[in-house]
């Protein structure tokens, strides 16, 4: 759909623009008849008022938005610091969201940008989103968006990602060469595609060396940690106990320590762990921790800089692709170094 301006309301109702105008300031010149009339046409047609308007005729916002799930995860805190040693170059300003997981609270942020309130959006999807609706509706507003970490992958726009599918695998890979034979994996969820793929990539090694897998090594876990200790507290309850994990995301890390204490489980004697992590407290754990850990500050960078590419060439849309920055993997003590 067409972005429906002030100009167009006017015309469908064959008033002024300046009388459409002021319905819109709320002014007293204007009859609450004229101003129901006005208003019930822009629900109608979505019109999105653009408090911003007069400056935004002449400049831009000068101002980015960066949409994140969390900020538990370190990943987020260091790829923002990226984010913003470009921004700061460019003369931009930053704003932060948090969607806290929400796929309702992500729809609502977005549709507060049609509004003209930021030049473009560096997103990373809640675990909720399973499909982009909300995301194309806003580009296609002329709102450029640039994936980072979590991405829509059928989004027609640029997405920074990490290669998940292959650290998936060299997470279990590295607990397989350290004598490991019945893994789990921790997931937050089903849909994202960090998730699918870092168990794909652990399901690839396991498959290659003829070690089972099934549908009890896939643990899914929530939002909260408390809920999370209990749930792998049962998986280390079980008689068939797993002799490894691998937490697919940060915050699942002190959720997996304390069910060890919990449970008296020793790591690395009784469980060796890995986690996809950027903690700076990886390596002072008891014990420290062995971890897959992402690129963040060059990720935001990298998404960034793209985004910025594309405001300043303005005629040139986002390409539909997928540029991958590699992790690395820190053995430490949780493995059994």
């Amino acid at each position: 759909m067409p972005n429906i301006s002030m100009k167009m309301l006017a015309k469908e109702l064959q008033l002024s623009l300046s009388t459409v105008s002021k319905v819109f300031t709320d002014s007293h010149e204007i009859s609450e008849q004229t101003k129901q009339k006005v208003l019930a046409l822009a629900k109608q047609l979505n019109y999105v008022p653009n408090p911003y308007a007069s400056s935004l005729r002449k400049r831009k916002s000068k101002t980015i938005a960066v949409v994140l799930p969390d900020v538990a995860d370190s990943f987020f805190s260091v790829a923002i610091n990226g984010i913003e040693s470009v921004a700061r170059d460019k003369g931009y300003h930053v704003l932060i969201y948090l969607t806290h997981e929400l796929l309702d609270r992500e729809r609502a942020i977005l549709s507060e940008f049609q509004s003209g309130r930021v030049d473009g959006v560096l997103i990373s999807i809640s675990n909720e989103t399973t499909t982009d609706c909300h995301i194309t509706d806003m580009m296609q507003r002329g709102v450029p968006v640039v994936f980072f970490d979590r991405v829509c992958e059928e989004t027609p726009t640029t997405r920074i990602t990490t290669n998940d599918r292959e650290s998936g695998q060299l997470a279990a890979q590295h607990l397989i060469d350290a004598g490991c034979r019945n893994i789990a994996f921790l997931s937050i969820s089903e849909s994202l595609p960090i998730s699918r793929n870092r168990l794909a990539g652990c399901r690839q090694a396991l498959s290659a060396q003829r070690l089972p897998f099934g549908a009890d090594n896939v643990v899914m876990c929530t939002d909260d940690e408390a809920e999370n200790v209990q749930i792998i507290a049962r998986l280390l309850q079980r008689p068939d106990r797993p002799d490894a994990i691998i937490a697919s995301v940060e915050k699942l890390t002190a959720a997996v320590y304390l069910a060890c204490k919990q449970e008296k489980v020793s790591i690395p004697d009784q469980l060796k762990v890995i986690s996809f992590s950027n903690q700076n407290t990886a390596a002072i754990l008891n014990p420290s921790l062995t971890t897959i850990t992402q690129p963040a500050f060059n990720m935001g960078k990298m998404a960034a800089e793209t985004l910025f590419t594309s405001l300043r060439k303005s005629h040139l849309p986002l390409k539909a692709e997928t540029l991958v920055v590699p992790s690395t993997l820190i053995v430490r003590e949780s493995t059994g170094k």
